[in-house]
């Protein structure tokens, strides 16, 4: 069966997103496994140690998880202790949420983590920045054309 170039798989810029970020979340895996997150909790936990003591909601624009993706998952990191959530004394209906000294201190054995992913793909830091800025565009394009649907 013929198929025209807008149909081929090789041509799919999100077959080579897809298979891409499968990769580097395999790579990921036996490093976070050492400090026991999920790369999900991972970049949570990122964004923590970035900002501690944040709304909720700061934390689903932050990490671009929807609030009923974030809610378990903070759960999951409440129960090993890394995180407390709590209600906001401004407005009891919005949670806050804390790095606990446990999850302070595993920001020291997560240090190794970049370390160790860039010794893994051979790319230049000035490729992994255009990589990256690429993704951002087209992520904001995204975005931005779901707005205005």
């Amino acid at each position: 069966m013929a198929t025209t170039p807008a149909l081929k798989l090789d041509n799919q810029i999100c077959h080579s997103l897809y298979s891409a970020t499968n990769a580097l979340i395999r790579a990921y895996r036996p490093l976070l496994d050492a400090i026991d997150l999920t790369y999900p909790q991972y970049l949570v936990m990122l964004a923590l140690w970035e900002q501690d003591d944040v709304a909720m909601k700061s934390l689903v624009s932050r990490t671009r998880f929807d609030a009923g993706t974030l809610t378990p998952m903070l759960k999951r990191l409440e129960s090993k202790q890394l995180i407390s959530i709590t209600t906001s004394s401004e407005d009891s209906r919005q949670k806050r949420v804390c790095l606990t000294d446990s999850g302070k201190a595993l920001s020291s054995e997560a240090q190794r983590v970049p370390g160790a992913m860039s010794c893994q793909i051979d790319m230049s830091p000035d490729e992994a920045f255009q990589l990256k800025a690429l993704a951002e565009q087209l992520y904001d394009l995204l975005i931005k054309n779901e707005a205005q649907r």
